[in-house]
């Protein structure tokens, strides 16, 4: 990054753009944040459900979020960050299971010694994994298999193969299914207990800090103003236009999906729009209720269920008990759970088109299969929210399909949540992920 101060505008205003945005006011860069929604946030942002401003997608802390807790010291807000211990189930055929602590895998009716011993040893060694460059050529599902046996796989993880990545479920690599095991591995108080981690007010007491740090530097940030194209000359960034407008900058930075980049800059080499196209993603929707009562003690429950078509849900006030932050006297319909369901498949299935009211009805059929306790008397309220483009399709060689962030067009950088691989999606990654590219503008 140049020490002339430059003004740039940066393209969306998830946890990504916005710690961009900061860290380019920071080094006294004039900045304008461009945001299509009507707030902050992108996939991280908050709604009003009923009385109880939650996340649109549930979202975690891990104990190895380095990044994320490094800003929020540097915000002021560490104080808002909070850690409980959670507990996780399995649910099999029909019987929920204790799951998540070595006693619950070895006291498991339905898998032999063997079998246990091996999914164990494979957690193990993955959690000491720190170099990930072999195991990106390597296709997860023969990786799992050599590691755990044909019985743990079919168990374990078939069906979160089969209903997170349907037509693509072959085609996964094992880095990233490794950096997923080892994240949550690695967020343990202790061999028997996972500790992970929310924040008071979830993700929006995050993005309203950034937000208000951003403003207070004199930066800019444009809500529904999403921008129509990024315009050059002779391969040096001149504009951006927003409602026909065309607006100057010296640098322009995009943190939204991939997908939408070749609309936006159509002059990008054929090279770069061919491997952008070339990556493919899954769709999400998820469904959230506000339950009268809680649906369970987990906060992570696994599925193999043939009667359900999920790998698992996310009862997500068993880790942040939201209706605590909510309580206000007098109120007489206080809920005592939060249910996340996410639906994810690709937008061309036929189902991702579906009415919301389907999806409510049929997770509702979910639930009282899990808990018999449950009647649709329960359900205080539903909300159902897409998106096209949750999850990239991380297949082997990943690395190498990745266009550059830096393009042929100076003053041009782009990334998205692909580039957080072989890690995940996660604030602390988007946080990550910003910082680095204000480096680069």
């Amino acid at each position: 990054m140049s020490n002339k101060p430059k003004k740039i505008a940066v393209i969306g205003s998830g946890p990504m753009g916005l710690a961009c945005a900061y860290e380019l006011l920071k080094n006294n860069h004039q900045v304008d944040v461009y945001e299509r929604d009507d707030r902050v946030g992108g996939m991280s942002a908050s709604f009003d459900f009923e009385g109880i401003k939650i996340e649109r997608y549930y979202h975690f802390i891990c104990l190895p979020d380095t990044p994320l807790f490094e800003l929020l010291k540097e915000l002021n807000i560490d104080d808002k960050l909070c850690w409980r211990d959670t507990k996780m189930g399995f649910f099999y055929n029909g019987v929920l299971y204790k799951w998540g602590a070595p006693i619950h895998l070895l006291t498991f009716p339905q898998l032999d010694l063997i079998s246990k011993l091996r999914y164990a040893l494979h957690i193990f060694y993955t959690k000491s994994i720190n170099n990930w460059d072999s195991l990106d050529k390597v296709n997860a599902i023969p990786w799992l298999k050599k590691w755990v046996g044909e019985k743990a796989y079919s168990m374990l993880w078939d069906y979160l193969f089969e209903y997170k990545f349907y037509e693509h479920k072959e085609n996964i690599s094992a880095a990233w299914i490794g950096t997923r095991i080892k994240r949550v591995a690695k967020s343990r108080k202790n061999v028997f207990t996972e500790k992970l981690g929310y924040l008071k007010g979830g993700s929006d007491t995050l993005l309203s800090a950034l937000e208000k740090r951003v403003l207070a530097l004199h930066g800019n940030i444009y809500l529904s103003a999403g921008v129509e194209s990024v315009t050059s000359v002779n391969n040096q960034v001149e504009a951006v236009v927003v409602n026909g407008e065309k607006r100057c900058y010296d640098g322009v930075v995009s943190t939204i999906p991939l997908p939408f980049v070749p609309r936006l800059v159509p002059e990008l080499p054929t090279e770069t729009i061919a491997k952008i196209n070339g990556i493919a993603n899954c769709g999400v929707v998820c469904v959230v209720l506000r339950l009268r009562h809680a649906l369970t003690e987990n906060f992570w429950l696994n599925i193999n269920d043939p009667e359900m078509e999920i790998p698992g849900l996310i009862e997500y006030s068993n880790l942040n008990p939201v209706r605590e932050e909510n309580d206000k006297p007098n109120t007489t319909t206080i809920p005592e759970g939060i249910v996340y369901v996410p639906f994810y498949m690709p937008k061309t299935h036929p189902k991702y088109t579906k009415d919301n009211a389907s999806f409510i009805e049929e997770v509702q059929g979910y639930l009282n299969r899990i808990n018999p306790d449950f009647s649709k008397d329960w359900v205080l309220a539903a909300h159902v929210s897409r998106y096209e483009f949750a999850q990239p399709i991380c297949s082997p060689n990943f690395y190498q399909q990745l266009p550059p962030i830096q393009t042929n067009i100076q003053g041009f950088v782009m990334a998205d949540t692909c580039y957080y691989y072989p890690e995940d999606r996660g604030i602390s990654e988007s946080v990550k992920m910003g910082k680095q590219l204000a480096q680069l503008i």
